[in-house]
């Protein structure tokens, strides 16, 4: 017998937006961060930051293999929606690699796409499941460890996204809708959410109806990239200012 945390249906409440245990689990986010930030300079020694760099990108793919094998052990793995087609699915992915690879070119993508799409995710999941199921935990480790992998990148190896940065990030989204429309219209499912709203309520409530809001996500992902690239543009006026005074 399927243990309740485990079951594809469950016959409890399902998930509340700003309820205590997501509230809790913001909190442990955040907690995160700040251990991220506290702890950079240790996490750059030679021997601490492969080691560090390894386990995260171990604990993400092991949240994606569990993901698969819970649909596999239930029996509701399909093409309709289990594919790694949705946007934190594909940053979660391409995390792996960055944190394996120390690659700046999958940062430069993975820095906007992820911290975007998996804090937005974060603070309005697209979720069912209510603690303690498995899929809660899955859902919060899985965002949270790809923010956490794409600012381990910044704050740790020092990597600096630029402006063109941006506009891969966005040549990226758009190249994944290319492959996103055709495989909703052979599969029926609705990856990157371009075949019909979430049935969460969420931002994209705000942004007008099918296929409108498609287009509008185009703006509000630039607009965020853009946001999370302000940090940097003004560092980088800072220390052009001070080696003009140093001159």
């Amino acid at each position: 017998m399927t243990s309740p945390n485990f079951a594809y249906t469950i016959t409890t409440a399902p998930f509340q937006l700003f309820s205590a245990s997501h509230l809790i689990s913001l909190l442990v986010f955040f907690a995160l961060l700040g251990l991220l930030c506290v702890l950079r300079q240790k996490l750059r020694a030679p021997i601490v930051d492969p080691i560090a760099r390894w386990s995260l990108a171990g604990v993400l793919a092991l949240s994606e293999i569990s993901f698969h094998w819970w649909h596999l052990a239930m029996g509701t793995w399909s093409l309709r929606e289990s594919l790694p087609l949705q946007l934190c699915s594909v940053t979660l992915i391409l995390s792996i690699f960055m944190l394996a690879t120390s690659s700046y070119r999958l940062f430069e993508i993975t820095f906007f796409a992820g911290i975007a799409g998996a804090g937005i995710a974060l603070l309005t999941p697209e979720l069912f499941y209510p603690f303690p199921h498995f899929r809660f935990f899955h859902f919060f480790v899985a965002h949270e460890g790809i923010v956490l992998a794409c600012l381990y990148m910044s704050w740790v190896k020092g990597y600096r996204p630029t402006f063109s940065s941006v506009w891969k990030s966005m040549l990226t989204l758009n190249a994944l809708l290319l492959i996103a429309l055709p495989v909703n219209r052979w599969t029926g499912g609705n990856y990157l959410f371009v075949s019909h709203k979430p049935q969460q309520a969420g931002l994209m409530d705000f942004l007008g109806p099918y296929p409108w809001y498609i287009l509008s996500l185009e703006g509000v992902a630039f607009l965020f990239f853009t946001l999370l690239y302000l940090p940097f543009w003004y560092g980088n006026r800072v220390s052009a200012h001070r080696q003009s005074l140093d001159a």
